[in-house]
């Protein structure tokens, strides 16, 4: 057996980051641990977060150094990298857009189902996914 308990997204600061995932998107705040003092002897964090009911989870890490500033929502390089699959769409779309979740796009309808683009605070792409219609 196998999985994929995390994957990470580099921000420029924790806090932010904790409350951009778990106010405007509605995760959960899985863990939030002091960790190891990095090599430039900076406070380091654990910090996980995840949907509600996921199993997999996202560590925010803070950019360390001046690669991984440059990195900060340019994971993927400009392209979607994240997908954050919904059943209520519509719902998460009103819920998420009065959070302030800056949309690409108006939603929508594809074989696969309704999508729209989104930014996470970091400025990385996500596909919203929901039902086809």
């Amino acid at each position: 057996m196998a999985f994929l308990p995390l994957t990470a997204i580099i921000v420029d600061e924790y806090d932010p980051a904790i409350e951009f995932f778990v106010d405007a998107l509605g995760f959960d705040l899985a863990e939030d641990s002091p960790a190891v003092t990095t090599g430039s002897g900076q406070p380091k964090r654990w910090v996980v977060v995840r949907p509600p009911g996921g199993q997999t989870g996202i560590l925010l890490a803070r950019a360390e150094g001046e690669e991984q500033a440059a990195a900060v929502g340019h994971q993927v390089a400009g392209r979607v990298g994240f997908f954050l699959q919904v059943d209520d769409f519509d719902a998460a779309y009103q819920r998420m857009s009065g959070a302030g979740v800056r949309f690409l796009e108006a939603p929508r309808d594809e074989p696969y189902g309704r999508v729209v683009v989104f930014l996470d605070i970091a400025g990385n792409r996500w596909d919203l996914l929901g039902p086809a219609a």
